[in-house]
């Protein structure tokens, strides 16, 4: 696996490579004409201190906070993933996976470092042509072994850090491929929340979670010996 970081990512679209990326999906006429009517005659400036530079324009880059730019920066990914496609992959029953990719994280995948080697060339490649690059020092390789297997991969001459361990898209992964790291910090972050409950509101989730969870279903429960000698008593 390469978990592959792009500089700057949304700030380095090229907007005319994008028009012509959005006609290629099939987006022309009056709706493209919207699309770029929020870009054209875009300027912004410089503050330091409370002190404004003169305006510049501005020809790369994506609106930031704007709800149309996740979907314009899918779409020109969409494109660089296409086009990078090969014959590599991992196959997950009928279907050969080469990348998954969720906005600016992207993972490259490979049943071998060399498949991978070239997977990441040709995506590099893609991205170079796009006006996009992709961040050596951010970028980090793994693979999933039972026993530490070494994957040099490399990109514009240099070499991509291995690592143990990555967390991706909020989840972390290990080259064991165990989940116990996972659910052990899943469990210390949700810990820490409780900690910083106030005792009411640790009350209030008590009641309105915890309780209903555990004796969901409590009235058609048998009792036994086994459970009275374990001192339960149904809820009231």
């Amino acid at each position: 696996m390469c978990f592959v970081d792009l500089e700057k990512a949304f700030d380095r679209v090229p907007r005319g490579i994008l028009w012509g990326v959005l006609r290629e999906y099939g987006v022309r006429g009056p709706l493209l004409r919207a699309v770029r009517s929020l870009y054209d005659r875009s300027r912004s400036l410089v503050r330091i201190a409370g002190s404004k530079s003169d305006l510049f324009p501005v020809h790369v880059g994506l609106r930031q906070g704007c709800p149309l730019s996740p979907v314009l920066f899918i779409i020109f990914m969409d494109r660089i993933s296409r086009r990078s496609q090969g014959p590599e992959g991992v196959r997950f029953g009928n279907h050969r996976i080469s990348s998954l990719l969720f906005a600016d994280d992207v993972v490259l995948l490979a049943s071998s470092s060399q498949d991978l080697q070239h997977v990441l060339e040709r995506f590099a490649a893609e991205c170079e042509a796009a006006g996009m690059r992709i961040s050596t020092s951010k970028s980090e390789a793994m693979v999933l072994d039972r026993k530490r297997v070494a994957c040099p991969l490399r990109v514009c001459g240099e070499v991509l850090p291995q690592v143990e361990e990555f967390k991706y898209l909020g989840v972390l992964f290990t080259s064991e491929g165990k989940m116990e790291r996972e659910i052990d910090r899943r469990i210390g972050a949700a810990s820490a929340v409780m900690r910083r409950c106030t005792e009411r509101r640790k009350l209030s989730i008590y009641r309105s979670i915890y309780v209903p969870t555990l004796t969901y279903g409590h009235e058609l429960w048998v009792m036994t010996e086994r459970t009275r000698s374990c001192g339960y008593k149904r809820p009231k």
